[in-house]
């Protein structure tokens, strides 16, 4: 007989996040104010608008501080359109695989 051991679960409040880069994957932080907490951004590959994905903007602990961000963990090396809403692009980002890009939407 053999005794389970219940998992460990992260407090509610913990951030916790693993980045899946390398060889031809990278990820990408869009930096953004207070205010756009909770909110959804969208990125899409370069020349490909209707390939949206987005991601949640959250508080998220750093050792300099919180800063709030949405954080894309695992992308294909290439340019990507960050979008401020629904059919204006804020800019473009390039990740390069094995490494962490960032972006700051105002």
């Amino acid at each position: 007989m053999h005794d389970t051991v219940p998992p460990e679960h992260a407090p509610a409040s913990s951030d916790n996040l693993l980045l899946d880069i390398g060889g031809g994957t990278g990820a990408l932080i869009i930096l953004t104010s207070a205010g756009r907490d909770q909110a959804e951004v969208e990125i899409s590959p370069a020349g490909q608008e209707q390939a949206r994905t987005h991601n949640v903007v959250r508080a998220r602990a750093t050792a300099g501080g919180s800063v709030h961000a949405a954080v894309f963990p695992s992308l294909a090396a290439g340019d990507y359109v960050v979008w401020r809403d629904e059919s204006a692009p804020a800019g473009t980002v390039t990740v390069h695989g094995g490494q962490v890009a960032s972006f700051r939407l105002d």
